[in-house]
């Protein structure tokens, strides 16, 4: 999608702004965020490239960008701007007050997509404690009453105390108590999840970049009607139901967030109970888009954050996904070499499928449950991929 497709005029205007800072694989088109900036709805207006070798510590980007980008602010009349890349509170701040219109970088649009999307209310938990703990390293954004003392015996804090003390422990207060909650949340999942194991269910659990068509395949695997939007993050919450593989066979299933990359810290703490059901899983099933041309580094992402989780070890199936869009066949020997070995083995089983269209997916259901047969012909049931 361009930039210059159009969107609602109700739609806020974004500039869009990446640097290349030398990453392996920079988004020099800022496709995602661009795709990022829409799920926030928001209407990307004009982008600004920039590669540096050093970083300005007070701007990011240096003074002659971003008098570009304030005039680029201004062309386009836009309210906000976007960064890809993570900004320090000081260069947020001081972005801001040049240019005069707000500035997220990626994470805090992260975070605002995952507020707008969180259903449950073990979901708006999550996003809530992820967004307070992002918050309560940018109490310096903007506030000038922090600077200010209270003074006098009796008022709030004590003497001396500065505004800036107060609104830190008000934060942490609150990060606590959403804690206990989500702990709670938690304690519950678990007592769910030992009962699955002690029925000695297989536990599929799917995952996959953002917008790679989990919740399809969900849909497809479980004939359930979950919500599906060609979008980034358009379910955040885990869904889990028991699926027939063939006679006598079932599994559990369980729809988990997407992941993208550069997830924020805060996120993957916040939503470990949710992640949780990654990591107790017997299988992931590792959903790819084989029509994106970024499905390596995404693959990569993805299995970064497994590893960052726990789940590096647990058995995986590549699920290549939305074959309908493909004019031809990927070869497979393009899309296999650079993930062998991933979870212990030597190679990793892999389906084409279109989850869409339901093409390919018998074969999927009858390898699960080869998978199930297998483990209750054992003496020790496991289930080995």
């Amino acid at each position: 999608m361009s930039l210059s497709q159009t969107r609602p005029e109700a739609a806020p205007g974004a500039v869009l702004v990446g640097v290349d800072t030398g990453q392996p694989h920079p988004d020099s088109t800022l496709g995602e965020l661009h795709e990022l900036a829409l799920s926030a709805g928001l209407l990307p207006s004009a982008s600004l490239w920039s590669a540096r070798r050093r970083l300005d510590p007070a701007l990011y980007i240096g003074s002659g960008k971003v008098a570009e980008l304030k005039q680029q602010v201004l062309d386009s009349q836009a309210s906000c701007v976007l960064f890809d890349n993570p900004l320090s509170p000081v260069q947020q701040r001081n972005l801001e007050r040049e240019l005069g219109v707000s500035v997220w970088d990626r994470t805090a649009l992260i975070l605002e997509i995952f507020a707008r999307r969180a259903r449950s209310g073990e979901g708006k938990l999550q996003v809530e404690l992820a967004r307070l703990r992002h918050a309560a390293t940018r109490l310096v954004r903007g506030w000038t009453h922090l600077e200010r003392q209270q003074g006098g015996i009796g008022l709030r804090g004590g003497p001396g105390e500065k505004q800036i003390e107060l609104d830190r422990r008000m934060l942490e207060d609150k990060i606590k108590i959403l804690q206990v909650r989500l702990h709670k949340l938690e304690r519950q999942r678990s007592t769910q999840q030992r009962a699955r194991a002690r029925a000695g269910q297989l536990r599929v659990s799917i995952v996959g970049y953002t917008n790679a068509g989990k919740s399809t395949l969900f849909n497809a695997l479980t004939h359930a009607h979950g919500y599906v939007a060609d979008q980034l993050f358009a379910t955040l919450d885990t869904t889990t139901r028991r699926v027939f593989l063939a006679p006598g066979s079932f599994a559990v299933v369980s729809d988990t967030v997407g992941f993208i990359r550069d997830l924020p810290h805060s996120l993957v703490d916040a939503f470990k109970a949710t992640l949780d059901e990654t990591v107790e899983a017997d299988v992931l099933l590792h959903v790819v888009d084989l029509s994106n041309e970024q499905r390596e580094q995404q693959i990569e992402q993805v299995n970064s954050v497994l590893a960052e989780i726990g789940a590096k070890d647990i058995p995986q199936i590549l699920i290549y996904n939305k074959i309908d869009k493909l004019q031809a066949p990927v070869p497979f020997t393009d899309r296999y070499g650079a993930h062998a070995g991933f979870g212990g083995r030597d190679s990793i089983k892999s389906f084409d499928v279109s989850a869409l269209t339901g093409a390919g997916l018998d074969t999927v259901r009858a390898y699960l449950a080869g998978l199930v047969a297998r483990s209750e012909a054992d003496t020790n049931p496991t289930f080995h991929v």
